[in-house]
């Protein structure tokens, strides 16, 4: 998203002091075997978004508690999420030699996702809307919505300025292995309508796959389309980029997209194009060729799959190996589409995890959704899954699982 002008407004103290009363303290403050200190993750934040100034604000006022949670495994494996913006911050794996690695972008501290800070979807529960929608409207049994253009001016991306990546939800459940968060996302949340309550559930199995379900319910008729949002780097080194990483995506086609990344409504063939990805592929294999389409979105994949499995959670509809450290993730859905996005406008001035510098193609984002667009474009051939709409008869249930094994040499 293009970078706005964003200033912080409001005391930090102010803030600190409205919910001390209500923050439970960690004494140990024990490190988690990714190196964060959940204290850093300890606080109480609210975001706005002022149109007028175009600047990102805290709001005493509303200010709500942020904590780190951490899921671990039989196994060891370690995930740690907050509950800003449902953000997954760091995902420790065994590589090939049975040594635990992280495998997820992220920052040390809480503030760092702030966005007079940074503005990163890193990690994030997206809603209410992943991805764009053209012109920042649709129109639905005749009545026209008109949503923010945050994108560029041309589309509303990923729910808009204050999108559910920048709001803190609500902890419904915490145990060792599962963590249930929820948002209530009032009738006009960022110009949305009606009123909508979504829940997240993360769990962490003892087969090391995090597995998300997404579940909606509106009081009127409007769009759900959420996701995940995690930067995955399965060299083992977040120092390193994925262009050696090999994937292979479960798709015939995809849907080609103008220099805004809107569909165009086609739907592509992917054979003897750089999108092929149907056998395995080194992700960066052809970076180098300068096909417009790449070109357009910085250099490296931005783009949605059109996927073979229909629906079916139960066969993989995107796969990764890093020949590095030799971890496998697996993905599942039961959504239409997945957007590939290769980290193509990371520059190496956000210092992450440990001080890294998070460099151009440090990761890849595997986002199950609908297809872009779609409120404007369902009933087009080929896009009758991704209909993304919700009424009080009709709610939302989408599942990703991301799933983590070891290939020995």
């Amino acid at each position: 998203m293009k970078s706005l002008k964003t200033i912080l407004t409001g005391s930090a103290a102010a803030v600190a002091f409205l919910c001390a009363c209500n923050s439970a303290q960690n004494p140990a403050n024990e490190l988690t075997k990714s190196g964060i200190n959940p204290a850093d993750y300890d606080t109480c934040i609210a975001v706005t978004y002022d149109a007028a100034t175009k600047t990102f604000k805290a709001d005493p006022a509303e200010a709500q508690q942020v904590k780190l949670y951490t899921l671990t495994n039989k196994n060891g494996m370690e995930v740690c999420i907050t509950n800003f913006g449902g953000r997954i911050v760091s995902i420790m794996v065994p590589n090939k030699d049975g040594e635990l690695v992280d495998v997820a972008c992220g920052f040390d501290k809480v503030e760092n996702y702030f966005p007079w800070n940074y503005e990163t979807d890193f990690g994030c529960s997206v809603g209410r809307y992943a991805n764009r929608i053209n012109n920042g409207e649709y129109t639905y049994e005749g009545t026209k919505v008109t949503l923010d253009k945050n994108n560029n001016g041309v589309a509303c991306l990923h729910g808009g300025y204050t999108g559910w990546q920048y709001q803190v939800y609500d902890v419904l459940e915490s145990t060792e292995q599962t963590l249930v968060i929820q948002r209530t996302s009032n009738d006009g949340d960022n110009k949305f309508p009606g009123t909508v309550v979504a829940t997240v559930k993360f769990e962490l199995t003892d087969d090391n796959a995090i597995v998300i379900n997404y579940d909606g319910t509106a009081d009127a008729p409007t769009v759900l389309n959420m996701t995940n949002h995690t930067y995955f780097n399965l060299s083992g080194d977040l120092n390193n980029t994925i262009d050696e990483s090999i994937l292979t995506v479960n798709a015939d086609a995809y849907t080609p997209g103008d220099d805004n990344l809107i569909p165009t409504g086609e739907i592509r063939p992917v054979e003897g194009t750089v999108f092929d990805f149907r056998t395995p592929k080194a992700i960066g294999a052809d970076f180098g060729k300068n096909d417009p389409e790449m070109v357009s979105v910085g250099g490296g994949y931005d783009h949605n799959w059109v996927l073979n499995t229909k629906g079916d959670k139960k066969t993989p509809c995107a796969t990764m190996i890093d020949p590095r450290s030799g971890i496998k993730m697996d993905m599942y859905t039961n959504e239409p589409g997945v957007q590939v996005y290769t980290a193509n406008f990371q520059d190496g001035t956000r210092p992450g995890k440990g001080g890294i510098m998070y460099q151009k193609h440090c990761a890849v984002c595997l986002e199950s959704q609908k297809f872009p667009d779609s409120p404007n474009k369902y009933t087009l051939p080929g896009w009758e899954l991704s209909n993304p709409f919700v009424s009080p008869e009709n709610p939302y249930k989408s599942y990703c699982k991301y799933a983590f094994s070891v290939v020995k040499d």
